[in-house]
């Protein structure tokens, strides 16, 4: 049961591949590949696209992102619409209350359709579309060098990892409040140490700690959400996935930094409860 619980909270938001229109209850959609229908009378809240046409018929009550797609619109978006390689075509009925903004294709616009913000092409220059590069810069990076790290560990400790991840799946609570208490133990221990002028070094080694630590956590979180969803086969293949999960869902404000933090303590405590086990 805790496992379905945490599989259930790492995929909230969750969109499935493939042609699929919005559910009659408003939500956040994220899809990595396939095609997005909101029809004549269905409302969805937010849309992420990274390779897929978005078509609206209907309403969005936020923002549309589409990285790699064509976005048709003939209904409603009350935030933003985003087309970074694709080209956005608005319909004589079509109304975006936000900005309109593009990457390589300008949109076409037909007579009729109403955009209250401003049209504007994304520029590396430009406040917003510098911000957008920078955090898109971010993203890579971190989701590059997690990849590379997992992989390293694997490689060093593959027989430790699945060890690990059996933990993580079996007692998924009890490792998120043990890496919880083991991160505030020794940011506790630190602070106090720095207080004493002969316990200072003591004090910056573990608070310096925290930063290697929480990475070592975080890729090993992602591998134990990559044994959830695929529990045989390969360790590399499993830690590929599960790190494809959490670096997808940390595009989403706020659920993001909550699946990252869940992640990173899963697996910090799955880490020490292996090491007491042993």
């Amino acid at each position: 049961m805790k496992r379905i619980a945490f599989i259930a909270l790492l995929l909230l938001c969750w969109a499935l591949p493939g042609t699929a229109s919005a559910a009659a209850k408003p939500k956040v959609r994220i899809v990595i590949e396939g095609d997005v229908l909101v029809d004549r009378g269905q409302t969805t809240k937010d849309l992420y696209v990274a390779d897929g046409d978005v078509t609206v018929r209907g309403k969005v009550d936020g923002d549309i992102v589409v990285g790699d797609g064509d976005v048709t619109i003939r209904g409603d978006v009350t935030g933003s619409v985003v087309t970074l390689g694709g080209t956005a075509t608005l319909g004589r009925r079509a109304h975006v209350a936000g900005d309109l903004r593009y990457g390589k294709h300008k949109p076409l616009v037909t007579a009729g359709a109403k955009v209250d913000g401003d049209i504007k092409k994304i520029k590396p220059d430009d406040a917003s579309g510098g911000a957008i590069s920078f955090a898109v810069g971010v993203w890579v990076a971190v989701t590059v060098s997690m990849l590379v790290l997992g992989l390293i560990l694997l490689a060093l400790f593959g027989r430790a990892g699945d060890a690990v991840a059996r933990v993580g799946r079996s007692k998924t609570l009890r490792a998120g409040l043990v890496g919880l208490l083991t991160v505030i133990l020794i940011a506790v221990v630190g602070v106090l140490a720095l207080i004493t002028v002969i316990g200072i070094p003591l004090g910056a080694t573990l608070l310096l700690l925290l930063l290697p630590l929480w990475a070592i956590s975080y890729v090993t979180g992602s591998f134990i959400v990559g044994r959830m969803v695929k529990k045989t086969g390969g360790a590399i293949l499993a830690f590929i996935i599960g790190l494809a999960i959490v670096r997808v869902l940390a595009l989403v404000p706020f659920l993001g930094g909550l699946v990252a933090l869940l992640t990173a303590l899963v697996g910090l405590g799955s880490l020490v409860v292996a090491a007491r086990a042993r």
